[in-house]
């Protein structure tokens, strides 16, 4: 039986979806405990993060738009990349507002090193840019991002509710927290024009997501790590 893209979408979610417990730092936000250092650490390490993943998506937009005379899937890849690119734009606007309310002013963000696990999503990001087929990418990161959305409404509340922070400084979690009806569309259109003209592989996909939900892992355990130093 022939699947569609919702469905491919959905169980493919559903079997990448990270061990609850997995996110230690979470928990630790959700109910106030998180240092505001490590709040600043999460700010700065983000400019990395959307900095590199806009680069990336718009590298995969480019290269849909290449390949849109050899494959039917590449339109409708190209119009998920650019969407992702703009929102990663919409992204770092607000995510200023969340790192002043963190105190993590221009000479903290010019002095501050990234730490290399939370770095190894956008690495990875990166090179599914350059190596992934376009429709598995597609799928990969849709699946990816229910959890991240999932991460960022719980501290949009936590940020409210603990730390005392307006609106404007909760924008970047509210954004990546709030429903995407358009992108969703543009993913199903993408996925369904590959599963069309056979250009998706469920195994690359598990693979891929597989790994990009590990390095997802990997920043938060890392910024958790941070949180335990003894100040």
């Amino acid at each position: 039986m022939t699947r569609t893209a919702r469905e491919l979408l959905e169980s493919t979610t559903g079997k990448l979806a990270p061990d609850p417990h997995a996110n230690r730092l979470l928990p630790l936000i959700a109910r106030g405990a998180a240092r505001r250092s490590t709040l600043a650490a999460l700010a700065l390490e983000q400019r990395h993060v959307i900095a590199a993943d806009r680069r990336a998506f718009l590298h995969l937009a480019a290269r849909s738009a290449a390949g849109a005379e050899m494959s039917a899937a590449a339109p409708e890849s190209a119009a998920f990349f650019e969407m992702l690119a703009e929102g990663e734009a919409v992204a770092w606007e607000r995510l200023g507002a969340y790192a002043a309310a963190v105190g993590a002013d221009e000479a903290q963000e010019a002095a501050y090193e990234p730490l290399a696990d939370c770095q190894t999503y956008p690495a990875y990001v990166a090179w599914l840019a350059l190596n992934g087929s376009l429709a598995d990418v597609v799928l990969t990161l849709s699946a990816n991002f229910a959890a991240w959305g999932g991460y960022c409404a719980t501290i949009a509340q936590a940020l409210r509710r603990h730390y005392g922070f307006a609106d404007e400084a909760c924008g970047f979690f509210d954004f990546f927290a709030e429903p995407a009806p358009d992108l969703e569309r543009k993913a199903l259109a993408a996925v369904q024009a590959g599963l069309d003209t056979g250009q998706v592989s469920e195994d690359a996909v598990h693979r891929y997501g597989r790994l990009l939900q590990a390095y997802e892992a990997k920043f938060w355990h890392a910024l958790w790590e941070l949180d335990q130093r003894v100040a």
